[in-house]
């Protein structure tokens, strides 16, 4: 009988080890925008990807600038951890074309191959901000949360990291870590 209890102890604490223990929130559905290069881009291009989300605006004078550089961070910490992509999200798609967009990546040194900057309809922007991600409205006065938010490979939000908060981002990163290790 204790080797029953003992060899089920031992599966359970391995079973443990390949698990994030990171809540999950909420599922992000499918959605259609276009990317910074012009193309339609279709979310099952991260099917599978571990994924942090911002929502931003090029000509942001406040925390966006911020944010890219940390966003910019958690991309250099990952680039040895397979799989792990990065969506920025415009809030002001009138003035973000794809073309702005490639600049403000270009000129923030992001990886187009790791990272997205996406607009497209205020309607779908908006479902994504505010009823997808739960971070706000896109209403015109371009404020915004400065938050980022950590996708698992299932399309399943497990974190919601505040910019301005110091300890954050390493605190993402170690989410990340933790995620890529999840197998089940």
């Amino acid at each position: 009988m204790k080797l029953f209890a003992v060899t089920g102890l031992f599966f359970s604490l391995i079973s443990c080890a390949h698990r994030s223990g990171l809540e999950v929130f909420f599922d992000v559905p499918a959605f259609h925008l276009i990317s910074q290069d012009g193309k339609p881009f279709d979310s099952q291009v991260l099917a599978g990807k571990i994924w942090v989300a911002d929502f931003i605006y090029t000509t942001c004078p406040g925390p966006c600038p911020r944010m890219t550089s940390q966003m910019r961070h958690v991309e250099d910490a990952m680039k040895n951890t397979p799989d792990v992509k990065f969506v920025s999200f415009t809030i002001d798609p009138a003035r973000d074309t794809p073309g702005v967009l490639t600049e403000y990546a270009n000129e923030h040194g992001a990886s187009p191959a790791d990272w997205y900057f996406l607009t497209g309809s205020i309607a779908e922007l908006q479902r994504l901000d505010r009823d997808v991600f739960k971070l706000g409205n896109i209403d015109g006065t371009l404020e915004h949360s400065t938050r980022f938010v950590l996708v698992d490979r299932r399309a399943r939000i497990r974190g919601f990291y505040d910019t301005s908060d110091a300890q954050s981002i390493p605190k993402l990163i170690g989410d990340i870590q933790s995620l890529a290790r999840e197998t089940t």
